[in-house]
């Protein structure tokens, strides 16, 4: 058992970098504490691995957030994790849009047990009576001027406070095929 965690560590740590860095000393400082018999350490320092690897990967997320038209401001809200843990956990990130008039919300939530059981509502809102928008090649659900849209079939992208015109502007500026392939 014990190889198996100290193979486990030592894959982990490879896959991240050669560079020291704070993940890897976390996950350093979790196989020492391991092999020293202090367990409980050796979890806290996994934990604390893992709530950093899930914070380089929300910012990647981040990077996929359209940019402000021109005119507009964009404010990315920083506090959208905290709540994903009790709804089972996964990544998500949130902007919102303003020009000085108008304002909306662009969220997305990537491998959440939520998303996926949204799936077979996004994907049959004809049947629900939802209008569906679509923007290049991805469809929208609009449920009342609310977007909602499922890329890859686990990461949910949604829009609303603003006409859908506008929304859907901006929405065509992002790379969905870019999107579908977030953490892998």
């Amino acid at each position: 058992m014990k190889q198996v965690f100290a193979a486990a560590l030592i894959v982990g740590m490879t896959a991240l970098s050669a560079q020291a860095d704070e993940i890897s000393d976390a996950l350093e400082s979790a196989l020492t504490a391991y092999n020293e018999g202090d367990v409980q350490y050796a979890i806290e320092e996994l934990d604390f691995a893992k709530q950093l690897l899930l914070a380089k990967k929300t910012g990647a997320l981040s990077d996929v957030l359209p940019a402000a038209p021109d005119g507009w401001t964009r404010t990315i809200n920083t506090d959208m994790n905290a709540g994903l843990p009790m709804m089972g956990g996964g990544v998500g990130t949130e902007a919102e849009y303003s020009d000085g008039t108008q304002s909306f919300t662009v969220s997305i939530m990537a491998d959440n047990p939520m998303v996926a059981a949204m799936g077979g509502m996004v994907a049959n809102a004809a049947l629900m009576g939802a209008k569906i928008e679509r923007v290049g090649r991805q469809k929208f659900m609009n449920q009342d001027g609310e977007l909602s849209a499922l890329v890859d079939n686990r990461i949910l992208v949604q829009a609303s406070g603003a006409d859908v015109p506008v929304m859907l502007d901006l929405l065509g500026t992002m790379d969905f095929r870019a999107l579908s392939k977030f953490g892998q």
